[in-house]
Order: structure tokens, then C-alpha cells, then sequence
């Protein structure tokens, strides 16, 4: 794969317009079927597949009457949380420490009474 970066935006118009054509091609549709269905007219069509000027939303219509909105996607992931950033901002765990003197519930139970021996 080419190094897209070095491409200039018409340059890559031009390559998004040709991969859009091949897309139909492949699925076996002419221009005139495909314009209909995307709800486009099939000047608008040819200009997205030459690459010369057209709007998101004529590209929108195109992928989704060729049903290749999957690629949407790659276009713009959701942000996902960084486990290092959870691991920075997350509290430190804690122990638990029992009470101190004074709490009958918090005494090892080796220590305490066996249950049903306490005195009355």
C-alpha cells in the first residue's frame, strides 16, 4: 500500500473516487442503477468516482446503496480508554483493618467463645 500521507487531497479523492467505482463493478451495477438507489443523480455519481468534488453526504448515499457502510468505522474509531490512563487515575486499593478493643465482632473467633457456650 502506498504511503498516503505523502498524497495530496486530490490525489486522494481521485483513489477514494476509483475504489468507489471498482465497489460497484464488483457488485455489478451501472451507474444509472446505482444513482437511483443512493437517490443521487448520476452526475453527481460520476463526479464522486472521478473524484472531483462531491459532499459527504453523496459519499454516504453511494456506500449505503452498495451496502459497504462497514468501512465507516475505520474512517473514525470511538476513542477507547487508555489502561495505563485507568491505572493513573484509578485509587489505590486499600486494606481492611479490623476495629480495635472494644468490638466483640471484629475478635478472631479462635479467641472468642464457641457459639451456643456464651454465659448468661
Amino acid at each position: 500500500m502506498e504511503d498516503m500521507y505523502f498524497k495530496s487531497v486530490a490525489e486522494l479523492q481521485t483513489l477514494l473516487g476509483e475504489q468507489i467505482q471498482q465497489l460497484r463493478i464488483s457488485k455489478n451495477l451501472d451507474q444509472i442503477t446505482t444513482a437511483e438507489k443512493a437517490g443521487l443523480s448520476e452526475k453527481a455519481l460520476r463526479n464522486l468516482e472521478a473524484g472531483r468534488g462531491s459532499t459527504v453526504e453523496s459519499l454516504l448515499r453511494v456506500l449505503k446503496a452498495l451496502d459497504s457502510l462497514e468501512g465507516l468505522q475505520l474512517i473514525a474509531p470511538r476513542p477507547s480508554i487508555s489502561p495505563l490512563a485507568m491505572l493513573r487515575y484509578s485509587k489505590a486499593r486499600r486494606r481492611v483493618r479490623r476495629s480495635r478493643l472494644g468490638d466483640a465482632q471484629s475478635a478472631p473467633r479462635a479467641l472468642s467463645a464457641p457459639r451456643g457456650t456464651e454465659e448468661a
